[in-house]
């Protein structure tokens, strides 16, 4: 290696060190903050907090250094921000839960930073391990075969949990398998599209001034149509169908650059849609609450069939009460959104306590770690780890889009957890296993980057 070659990785690792300290510096702050707005004093727990995010940034920067030293130098710190915000936003929502005891809600953040530990840990064992990406490619089918079984494990086994069968109780935890199904069937399509794009890219008929695929390739698409429709009718899980289906469609763009192939998926998701929505109960409920979210205020009689919960009409409440700044942190009710404040409703508090500036920011660091995603996707030369990474990406995205518009009253709500903030440790693993496999892809495209 050249000089210059060798000088760039500290270079990396020397940016992502002061941004893990300010991500750092951001979350002890905000969680100071927090105590002092409602108590009015320092929370008892700040020293303990502070150490916990210093050590959950410093040790995977160091194995970074010596494991992975030209990877990303913002993929980490950007996960250490979102998910110290989280910690933050839990804490707060923890107090005002226990001023409010008919709602029966347990502290949620001691237990999502042990969940956050975990998380790291798994990461820092994916990077000694997965010394390179491409070996995940050996074990497609494999990969496939698991996220199949973890997909349909809820609809035998699981447990029926506000409405929805996305929930494995094993004891006293509970286990989503639709988050880690998400990396799995990305991991999956990233190698099938590798080795199947050029018969995917063939052109049929033209239909309306659109060339569609041939109909024999139309068989992928369809059978991931059919198992996200057997998803959402067995286990009323909008949010996890709705994101298996579009990772799919988008990786199959990438891969053929055929816009056919995305205007056949938008259509079968839209006919699949409307189909479950008009004879499935619980869809419909959410969708009644999606337009007509003030009509639950309405007399019993009154109400549209199926609308039976003010949390949406509350999430409006919250977003417009707190304006473009906020009512500040700590000062807001989020206790009026009631038990899911602080799972797929908790960018109401932000909206409410920090208001649309607080949202957006929120979102823009959302957008910028997908972004570093896409560009990893980019430098990579292989053709598995570029997909791999666009399928992790788009899934951060859908995933982000389906739970803010949810909350906002862009679409239905579909009870996913916001990655990275929101409780769950499930959730939290998964997006850390995601950052783990970004990191291990940036630095092996950015290692064939350099001149030898």
């Amino acid at each position: 290696m050249t000089f210059a070659a060798l000088a760039q990785a500290p270079d990396r690792r020397r940016t992502e060190a002061w941004l893990l300290a300010l991500a750092v510096l951001i979350a002890d702050f905000g969680y100071a903050c927090t105590g002092l707005s409602m108590t009015g004093r320092l929370p008892g727990g700040l020293a303990g907090f502070a150490i916990s995010m210093f050590f959950v940034a410093l040790v995977p920067h160091l194995v970074l250094r010596r494991f992975a030293p030209r990877a990303d130098p913002l993929i980490l710190p950007l996960a250490t921000l979102l998910t110290g915000l989280g910690l933050v936003l839990l804490h707060r929502l923890d107090v005002t839960y226990a001023q409010t005891p008919r709602l029966k809600i347990s502290e949620a953040a001691s237990g999502q930073l042990v969940w956050t530990v975990i998380g790291v840990a798994v990461c820092i064992a994916i990077l000694l391990v997965l010394r390179d990406h491409r070996i995940l490619q050996r074990y497609i089918y494999l990969t496939m075969v698991v996220a199949l079984v973890l997909l349909m494990a809820p609809a035998f086994f699981g447990a029926d949990m506000y409405g929805a069968k996305r929930w494995i109780l094993l004891g006293p935890l509970s286990l989503q398998p639709g988050e880690f199904v998400k990396i799995m069937i990305s991991v999956f399509f990233a190698g099938y599209l590798t080795v199947n794009r050029d018969a995917l890219a063939l052109a049929g008929r033209r239909v309306l001034g659109v060339q569609l695929p041939p109909g024999r390739q139309l068989a992928p698409i369809f059978t991931i149509w059919v198992i996200s429709l057997l998803v959402l009718v067995f286990e009323r899980d909008l949010g996890t169908s709705l994101i298996f289906f579009g990772v799919f469609v988008i990786m199959l763009y990438m891969a053929t650059e055929r816009t056919s192939w995305v205007l056949c998926g938008l259509a079968m998701a839209a006919v699949g849609a409307t189909v479950v929505g008009s004879t499935e109960p619980h869809v419909k409920g959410r969708i009644m609450a999606w337009l007509h979210p003030m009509d639950i205020f309405l007399p019993v009689k009154q109400r549209p069939p199926g609308l039976i919960s003010d949390q949406a009409a509350q999430a409006l409440f919250s977003f417009g009460s707190g304006g473009i700044s906020g009512s500040g942190l700590g000062q807001g009710h989020p206790e009026l959104v009631g038990f899911a404040g602080n799972s797929d409703f908790i960018l109401t508090t932000v909206g409410e306590e920090m208001g649309l500036a607080g949202v957006m920011v929120v979102i823009m660091l959302y957008v910028l770690l997908a972004q570093r995603g896409l560009r990893v996707a980019l430098t990579a030369r292989d053709p598995f780890g570029k997909l791999l990474a666009v399928g992790l990406s788009g899934a951060l995205l859908l995933q982000v889009f389906v739970v803010a518009g949810g909350v906002t009253g862009l679409i239905p709500l579909t009870g996913k957890a916001l990655p990275f903030l929101a409780k769950g440790g499930s959730s939290l693993v998964a997006n850390w296993v995601m950052v783990a496999l970004l990191l291990r892809i940036s630095d092996h495209a950015q290692r064939r980057r350099e001149p030898a």
